[in-house]
């Protein structure tokens, strides 16, 4: 197939932030959940909606206000390296006329950190969507079928890149093509759940508009 527009999640996929939120995260299950330190692992590439549902509910919803206070500090001081290899293919992109947008789970707040990061990074995109932007989150298919509509191309010919669970079934229940990168979860369960499986954009590259594994 040929495809028309790429569709990346953020975290994990455009910006190798995970690394940090491991440690935000260990921290926040020794102050609010220390009965469950597997907390840490088990909510590696799920969304913060899913998160707080499953750690913070019922007597630890008390929690909820100040961990988000504390996460929304937390972000205002992130680094946002980005993924090896990321760069250079969404120049190759730009220079072969597919178009593209940002679909995170994300709010807008943490996306003006990222501006403040990296000047000008909104301008290489087609379209940015946020968590304001969707009635449900990953893994339902609203989206990535909102970023679709945006560009103005069928879900049918979109690629998506994620690196979760809930972000690769999203985006194949839109009916795209997902690309899962290794970059969060091991490279085994990605295979299993995405269509073609990479480590991160050092193993892509376009061949006739089609992302191959090298």
């Amino acid at each position: 197939m040929e495809f028309k527009a790429a569709l990346f999640d953020l975290d994990g996929v455009i910006f190798n932030t995970e690394p940090q939120y491991d440690t935000f995260w260990a921290e926040m299950a020794a102050r609010f959940r220390p009965d469950a330190p597997q907390m840490v692992r088990e909510i590696k590439g799920t969304t913060l909606v899913s998160t707080l549902d499953a750690w913070f509910s019922g007597p630890y919803e008390k929690y909820r206000k100040e961990l988000v206070g504390l996460l929304d500090a937390f972000e205002a001081g992130m680094d946002f390296p980005y993924i090896p290899g990321f760069e250079a293919f969404l120049e190759t992109l730009r220079r072969q006329g597919i178009k593209t947008a940002v679909v995170t789970s994300s709010n807008r707040p943490k996306m003006e950190n990222v501006y403040r990061s990296r000047p000008g990074f909104a301008s290489r995109f087609g379209a940015i969507l946020t968590s304001e932007d969707f009635r449900a989150s990953k893994p339902d298919p609203d989206c990535y079928l909102k970023a679709a509509a945006r560009l103005g191309i069928s879900p049918a010919d979109c690629v998506v890149f994620e690196d979760s669970r809930t972000g690769i079934q999203s985006g194949k229940s839109a009916g795209a093509t997902v690309v899962g990168l290794a970059t969060t979860l091991p490279e085994e369960t990605v295979r299993n759940l995405a269509d073609i499986t990479v480590r991160d954009f050092t193993d892509v590259r376009l061949r006739e508009g089609l992302p191959i594994i090298l």
